[in-house]
Order: structure tokens, then sequence, then C-alpha cells
């Protein structure tokens, strides 16, 4: 509720850059869009090779009691 009336606030007082905010806001999240795919997939990557070194040591370190 409180963003919304702040948006109410930002057109009312400066509509141009609400209006702008509003037309740049996709094409932003487009263009971020394949940044936070790599994001995802180095991820991805380190919790794998994480898994894979600590596989050992899980291994020997046998049941829990």
């Amino acid at each position: 509720m409180a963003a919304f009336l702040l948006w109410l606030l930002l057109l009312v007082f400066c509509w141009p850059l609400a209006l702008l905010a509003l037309v740049l806001y996709p094409i932003v999240w487009l263009l971020l869009l394949p940044l936070r795919l790599v994001g995802i997939t180095v991820g991805a990557v380190f919790a794998f090779l994480d898994a894979l070194l600590m596989l050992p040591a899980r291994v020997l370190r046998g049941r829990p009691v």
C-alpha cells in the first residue's frame, strides 16, 4: 500500500519522471535478464563444486548416531 501511495505521489509531483520510469522499466528488465541468468548459472556451478569437494568428507563421516 505504501509503494502505491509513493507511486501516486511521484505521479502527481513529477509525472514526466514517473512516465519515463514506467516506459523504461521493461526495457531495463529485459537488458538485465541475461546477467541474472549468468548469476544463477554461476551460483549453480559453485554449489555443484562445493558438493563435489565435500562429498568425501560426508562419506567418511558415516551415519549420524
